[in-house]
């Protein structure tokens, strides 16, 4: 029983979160595994939607208020 506990882990331990992690920077994809993460959250793809929202109606109104068209 005390051989059990004294045991090191394995080092061939696989951590998958990780893994995809290492192989988006090792591929330069981070920017694009980081948008596809957030678009499957529910709540992150409500956070995206609200600031593309809000930026184009701040954008809308400067447009309006400066008169530009």
């Amino acid at each position: 029983m005390a051989d059990k506990q004294t045991q090191k882990p394995s080092e061939d331990t696989e951590w998958e979160g990780f893994k995809e992690i290492d192989r988006a920077i090792a591929e330069n994809r981070v920017t694009a595994y980081t948008w596809k993460k957030t678009w499957a959250d529910p709540w992150g793809r409500l956070k995206l939607l609200t600031i593309i929202i809000g930026f184009m109606a701040f954008a809308i109104f400067v447009v309006i208020y400066d008169g530009i068209l």
